[in-house]
Order: structure tokens, then C-alpha cells, then sequence
């Protein structure tokens, strides 16, 4: 899948690490398009690679405004942002392991 968004110049990829983190996924990848026609064509096109690979009954969420396109492919969880809308949710954030925001469980 990186190497799709890749080819397809998505911007500022990043893959995040959800081992021993988050049940619902192992990895999250997070991108940007440079507009709603871009991000509706790396959803089309990574949409087409998973079906191509065997994995066909992910789950999308956010289509046709193409603002922020969600991909649930089970253990992998594919984020598509505009640039200004992930820059406003900043969901890397969420996500660090050094978040200034985040307590110790027991705090």
C-alpha cells in the first residue's frame, strides 16, 4: 500500500505502529492528497490493489466529499486527507508515543 500511495504522489506518508497499542489494527497509515479529486482517486486506486491482493471487503467511510477518506483493511487502517483537514485533526498526535498530552495509566 505505500508503495501505491507512493507511486500515486500522496503526500507525506506516514506509517504508525499499532502493535501492543490498539486492538482494532497493527498498522495505521496516514496521507494527504493535494485535493478531493486526488484523495477520491489514491482511495480508487488503493481500493483496487487490496481487491487485487485478496483483500476486497475493506470498509471505507468518507466518500464522495473526499475530505478525509477512511479504509478499514482489517489489520491495516489507511487515513486520506485533504492538507487542511489533517492538518485541523493532527491524528499523527493522537497516535505518538511521546504525546506531551499522554498520562501514565495509573496517574
Amino acid at each position: 500500500m505505500l508503495a501505491k500511495l507512493d507511486e500515486d504522489k500522496a503526500q507525506d506518508i506516514v506509517l504508525i505502529d499499532l502493535k501492543g497499542k490498539s486492538p482494532m489494527a497493527d498498522t495505521m497509515i496516514v496521507a494527504s492528497g493535494r485535493s478531493h479529486r486526488h484523495v477520491g482517486a489514491l482511495t480508487d486506486h488503493l481500493l483496487r490493489t487490496l481487491k487485487d491482493h485478496g483483500l476486497g471487503r475493506a470498509k471505507v467511510e468518507g466518500l464522495p466529499h473526499c475530505d478525509w477518506v477512511l479504509i478499514d483493511a482489517g489489520d491495516v487502517i489507511v487515513h486520506l486527507f485533504r492538507p487542511e483537514v489533517r492538518v485541523f485533526y493532527n491524528i499523527e498526535k493522537i497516535w505518538a508515543v511521546d504525546s506531551a498530552h499522554r498520562t501514565p495509566a495509573s496517574a
